[in-house]
């Protein structure tokens, strides 16, 4: 009975995303038609109508559609269906595996540019400086068509660099340095010495990794 009853709702939960991928696709058309800047104002819009209170879950078809066709013209690398599964997967909170080759760096500009909207910052943490750099300069031009702006840290960043970088909506990081600056900013003599700015939403690559091998740290 227990066994029937997962079933059931894995079968759900795979309609509903095939629900949303669908919805996704459906944005394609009309998207294909926008100039390059009226792609970003529709971005724009989408952010306006979260400040004001909308659902993100509401606008993820919109905004994936949008960040899809973004990626598309600027890295000429389209995230298929499957990847829009991952995309989803990591908005709801949940760990999405994806091997090696499976665009994962790709797929995390979806939910990350969707997160952003709320304007409380994305952080994307990575498990050295090299991969934080790396995909950081990689996915720059799809935010940028987005009107998205991207922070980098890292090791050895000063204070103030830190707190460029993480007022951006999407910052690229360590785990160890975003870690310490955290343990960092709980001892700061003043709020203005503080370089984050507040935990809304992170993506976590090879979270095995991190939050088990790396875990003491």
């Amino acid at each position: 009975m227990i066994g029937r009853l997962l079933n059931v709702g894995e079968g759900k939960s795979l309609r509903l995303m095939s629900n949303l991928i669908a919805e996704i696709n459906d944005f394609a058309p009309e998207i294909e038609l926008l100039t390059d800047g009226e792609l970003m104002a529709a971005f724009t819009s989408l952010r306006v109508r979260a400040l004001d209170g909308e659902s993100l879950d509401d606008l993820l078809p919109h905004s994936f559609a949008l960040t899809r066709a973004a990626a598309e013209r600027t890295l000429n690398m389209r995230p298929f269906d499957s990847q829009l599964q991952g995309a989803i997967v990591l908005h709801q909170g949940s760990i999405a595996e994806m091997r090696t080759g499976e665009g994962k760096t790709l797929t995390a500009t979806l939910p990350a540019a969707l997160n952003a909207l709320a304007g409380e910052g994305v952080h994307v943490i990575t498990v050295n400086d090299y991969l934080a750099e790396r995909d950081a300069r990689w996915m720059f031009p799809v935010y940028a068509a987005l009107g998205l702006t991207v922070g980098i840290i890292q090791a050895q960043a000063d204070p103030k660099a830190r707190q460029e970088a993480y007022n951006c909506d999407i910052t690229y990081v360590t785990n160890s340095e975003a870690g310490f600056d955290y343990l960092r900013d709980n001892i700061a003599s003043s709020a203005d010495n503080r370089v984050q700015r507040g935990h809304s939403y992170a993506i976590v690559d090879e979270v095995d990794n991190i939050l088990i091998d790396e875990a003491r740290t």
